[in-house]
């Protein structure tokens, strides 16, 4: 994707719109090329606080954690190409809370393996002692890998996460709302009817509760956003595709009895700059490559052919053998409802497609691997384009994947920023200190302490 802007616009354009951005720190996954020598280490403690600090010298919105439950593998090994596993994301905010001032701290905590109690409990602590920067981007997981190590391996089918989702929400929202008067809460639990009472243990902080976030693109994941979210984390930067979701999630929001503004949708985008198109598009390619480097096209083939190729050369044409029967090893976690059946036949589809198009593993690889959108060009065209989408409301703004950590984001920060200032679709200047604030949400009721007058915000 370019950065030149298209010239559709929407029914919500809106002139003074600004962009709003994040960053998504991933918790497993390629996206971050971290083998490069000038990648910061992943998972030191100053890595987490230096970024986060620049990202506040940015003056975005929000710092995201990633979660990652179980390390990824492959054919029974742990995957090391891949950046494996994160430390909690309470954990780490927490200790960010007291390393910057303004920032948003963005926890990714699953709806399938925890329980509303104590998680209600730790991001209300995340809340209030950030004194109101904390948010929870509401994910749910359905494979047995990862409910193995829960003892829930095969715990929910696919349509069942959200239902379970929906009623998590529920229940942690009635409990952040429960500290006045420390009245009691009833919330159904799942689908066996039991019910259970209990109250907050924490006060409510300068925000009310924390900020909700939720990705998702299927009907029950938009049907959740549409319900509870506060931010959804769409994949949607294509501008067709972009004004299409906004369209459906907004008149989902009306059947809820929602605004249409009172949800942010922020995408998750992939982002290359460059001093010309031409370094733009050369430095996107190698960004491209690495993403897929050799080694990581011939993992990519082994899910498939549940053997070992490490003997074939990624340069030369797919495996003469036969794949083992059995469908997807799950060991890589979670994937697409329609990839886990049909592998044979998508093994011949691709050795069609190899020998029509001439195409090597890896190149097969890099043309069929999936992943965010990527915008690439100068400053000044990315700029362009991105006020363009926020201005015709088809997007609130991005929740930016780092390819390179931190220096990537350095240049977002000292070369992209300014150039939306200019044209008046960026901040200058936080004007306020929560996190639903920075967003331009709006207020919730805050519960206040025992003793305290209750207030909004």
């Amino acid at each position: 994707m370019t950065g030149t802007a298209t010239t559709p616009t929407s029914p919500w354009y809106d002139p003074n719109a600004q962009v709003h951005l994040g960053v998504f720190y991933t918790g497993v996954g390629p996206q971050t090329i971290w083998s490069d020598p000038t990648a910061a280490e992943q998972m030191d403690i100053s890595t987490f606080a230096d970024l986060a600090r620049l990202l506040e010298r940015g003056l975005f919105d929000a710092f995201f954690l990633g979660e990652g439950l179980r390390v990824r593998e492959n054919r029974g090994r742990v995957h090391a190409l891949d950046v494996a596993g994160r430390p909690d994301a309470i954990t780490v905010l927490s200790a960010l809370a007291g390393a910057t001032e303004r920032i948003g701290l963005v926890a990714t905590q699953n709806a399938t393996y925890n329980q509303p109690a104590d998680l209600a409990r730790r991001l209300a602590s995340l809340d209030l002692l950030s004194e109101g920067r904390a948010g929870w981007n509401v994910v749910t997981t359905d494979n047995a890998w990862t409910g193995e190590n829960f003892r829930h391996g095969g715990w929910l089918e696919h349509d069942r996460r959200y239902d379970r989702a929906a009623q998590f929400v529920d229940a942690a929202t009635e409990l952040w709302a429960s500290w006045a008067g420390a009245q009691t809460a009833a919330v159904q639990r799942d689908t066996d009817l039991v019910r259970f009472t209990s109250t907050a243990t924490v006060p409510g902080s300068a925000q009310g509760r924390p900020v909700l976030f939720q990705a998702g693109d299927s009907a029950g994941g938009r049907d959740l956003a549409a319900r509870h979210a506060d931010v959804v984390f769409s994949a949607n930067t294509d501008y067709a595709a972009a004004l299409a979701y906004a369209t459906d999630l907004r008149a989902r929001l009306a059947g809820y009895g929602r605004s249409p503004d009172s949800v942010r949708i922020l995408p998750g985008a992939m982002l290359v700059l460059g001093s010309t198109p031409a370094e733009a598009r050369d430095k996107a390619e190698w960004v491209r490559r690495e993403h897929m480097n050799p080694q990581r096209a011939i993992a990519f083939f082994e899910q498939y052919w549940g053997k070992d190729l490490s003997a074939y050369d990624p340069d030369g044409p797919l495996p003469d053998i036969d794949p083992v029967e059995n469908e997807l090893d799950p060991s890589r976690g979670t994937l697409a409802i329609d990839q886990r059946t049909g592998k044979l036949a998508q093994i011949d589809r691709w050795r069609a497609q190899a020998a029509e198009q001439g195409l090597s593993i890896r190149e097969l690889a890099l043309s069929i691997a999936g992943g965010h959108r990527t915008f690439v060009g100068t400053p000044s065209e990315i700029a362009d384009t991105w006020t363009h989408f926020v201005r015709t409301r088809v997007v609130d703004g991005f929740n930016l994947v780092p390819y390179l950590v931190p220096t990537q984001l350095q240049e977002v920060v000292d070369t992209l920023i300014p150039e939306l200032q200019e044209r008046g679709a960026y901040r200058t200047g936080y004007t306020g200190t929560t996190l639903r604030e920075h967003l331009d949400l709006p207020a919730v009721s805050r519960q206040a302490p025992i003793g305290r007058a209750a207030a909004t915000v």
